[in-house]
């Protein structure tokens, strides 16, 4: 009888033991699952953004690729040198039109600026354009003005930059090593400078949506490393709970044979 008492006691706490240690266990389970699901949300929304600072980039270089990069390579005028201003003077009006309204075009004239340069490095007389743009329109003028009503304006204007050229003699200029354009230009429509600074933004940003993707996966891999060690620690420590458990219930069992002799 004594006997039987003392296995059913045993058999009792060790039930209760386990009933708690169940709902512990539920519990910590419910929670991991929340924080997993909320961490989870949170690093698709990392990825997310970081995807989508890298398409953001590639369209940025194919739209810099097709325009700027593309004008700067194209471009002749790729040697620097010293020019002295020769002459600089209007030698005849241009006509052109400008819009007065949706479906309205009227016509004006502007004054064509030519100006002669000597290159310093070759010593050849060239003339002298404002940028590839103002080549291609016309190469006879030096700068075409926007066309406007007011002719006075655009007189005035080109006047202005005239006296510009001929107060400032030596000037930095480009040509073409090659000689298969005649003309120079005072200045690039797309420069070097104008290249590698429109060219940072969407490196920053192809490199800061590469880090986002690169941290979370870290983050991840970091998580599973402390999973699995995690796991190992709490495989032995079940192992020794369960040793100890049986040694308990085995000296409570001879306790009880004891006491019912």
């Amino acid at each position: 009888m004594f006997l039987w008492a003392g296995s059913k006691a045993a058999q009792g706490s060790g039930s209760e033991r386990r009933t708690i240690y169940q709902k512990i266990r539920e519990y910590d389970i419910l929670e991991k699952r929340r924080t997993v699901t909320a961490l989870k949300a949170g690093e698709d929304r990392a990825i997310l953004l970081g995807l989508s600072m890298i398409l953001c980039s590639a369209m940025m270089y194919f739209v810099l690729g097709i325009t700027m990069v593309r004008s700067y390579s194209d471009s002749v005028w790729t040697e620097e040198s010293n020019c002295t201003v020769l002459n600089s003077s209007v030698v005849t009006e241009i006509n052109c039109s400008y819009s007065c309204g949706s479906e309205c075009r009227r016509s004006s004239r502007y004054p064509c600026l030519q100006v002669y340069v000597s290159l310093d490095s070759t010593g050849k007389v060239q003339r002298l354009s404002y940028n590839e743009e103002a080549h291609e329109a016309n190469p006879e003028c030096f700068y075409i003005p926007k066309c406007r009503k007011e002719q006075t304006l655009m007189h005035t204007i080109v006047k202005n930059i005239s006296e510009r050229l001929k107060m400032h003699q030596q000037i930095l200029c480009y040509y073409d090593p090659s000689e298969q354009q005649d003309g120079v230009l005072l200045t690039r429509l797309y420069g070097r400078g104008a290249i590698i600074s429109s060219l940072l933004w969407p490196t920053c940003t192809l490199v800061g949506g590469t880090l986002i993707i690169a941290m979370v996966k870290l983050t991840q891999y970091l998580s599973f490393l402390c999973e699995q060690i995690s796991r190992i620690k709490r495989m032995g420590l079940y192992s020794l709970r369960g040793a100890s458990h049986s040694q308990v219930c085995t000296r409570k069992f001879n306790g009880g044979i004891q006491d019912g002799v």
